[in-house]
């Protein structure tokens, strides 16, 4: 009886990727909720609310722990669940490790692992820096980028996004994700590419929305840059309400 009661209404899962938290999609979810989803912006263990926990051993299973324990306690079934940039390694193993739960799975800008890759395996030679700056004292975090490379220039946007920025595990970039069965398999995948990212910013993303074009999935472009959850939230809840009503 219960289940039946407190049962999701089209469900949308928010998945924010490195040195974010739940607090990313402060912009989206108020929109969608007014569009009628029920709306769960979980932060990944060891960041921003649960930074507490970052010196707890965190890898890639524990933060795909931390989605597909949300699905089980919150009751969810037909999700969307959506990951931003990092968080498609995250949604990549919930698929494989919980298909059950899920209607599709939404890449954001984001990683599109095969199995058995980590977001290492994935990075192109010019994030090699980013590698190399991630964790240079050893302990194992990667410091949050500078915004400008993102093409934030505001001010005040900028100084909120950094007050609320923090570390992030860099043993979850080496983890490889999970392989999944049929029914992972058998899921929806979508792709929302961010097209309107500076010149200056590597283009990591873009070789994914060619993959998940090639792969026959629905493509969707924002002209926005890869934070488009804080420059064009509007445009992006739009996209995602499209998406989570497909059939």
């Amino acid at each position: 009886m219960w289940g039946h009661e407190l049962t999701a209404s089209n469900p949308i899962v928010l998945v924010h990727g490195s040195n974010g938290g739940g607090w990313v999609w402060k912009r989206v979810a108020p929109v969608l909720r007014a569009a009628g989803h029920d709306v769960y912006t979980p932060t990944l263990s060891g960041l921003a609310d649960r930074r507490h926990l970052l010196a707890s051993g965190i890898d890639l299973t524990t933060h795909v722990d931390d989605v597909a324990n949300l699905l089980v306690y919150e009751d969810l079934s037909d999700v969307t669940l959506v990951g931003h940039s990092y968080a498609g390694m995250v949604i990549s193993g919930v698929a494989a490790t919980a298909p059950e739960r899920l209607k599709r799975v939404v890449y954001l800008d984001a990683y599109v692992p095969d199995p058995g890759q980590s977001a290492t395996d994935l990075w192109p030679e010019e994030r090699r820096a980013y590698a190399e700056r991630a964790d240079p004292s050893g302990e194992g975090v990667a410091r949050p980028p500078p915004l400008a490379l993102f093409g934030l220039t505001d001010p005040g946007l900028v100084e909120w996004i950094e007050a609320r920025m923090s570390p992030h595990p860099v043993a979850t970039y080496a983890q490889p994700v999970p392989r999944g069965d049929a029914r992972s398999a058998a899921l929806e995948r979508v792709f929302i590419s961010c097209t309107a990212n500076p010149a200056t910013t590597p283009d990591v993303f873009g070789p994914f929305a060619e993959k998940a074009r090639s792969s026959g999935w629905a493509v969707y472009e924002v002209a926005a840059g890869h934070l488009v959850m804080f420059t064009a939230p509007e445009e992006l809840a739009q996209v995602l309400s499209e998406v989570a009503a497909r059939g």
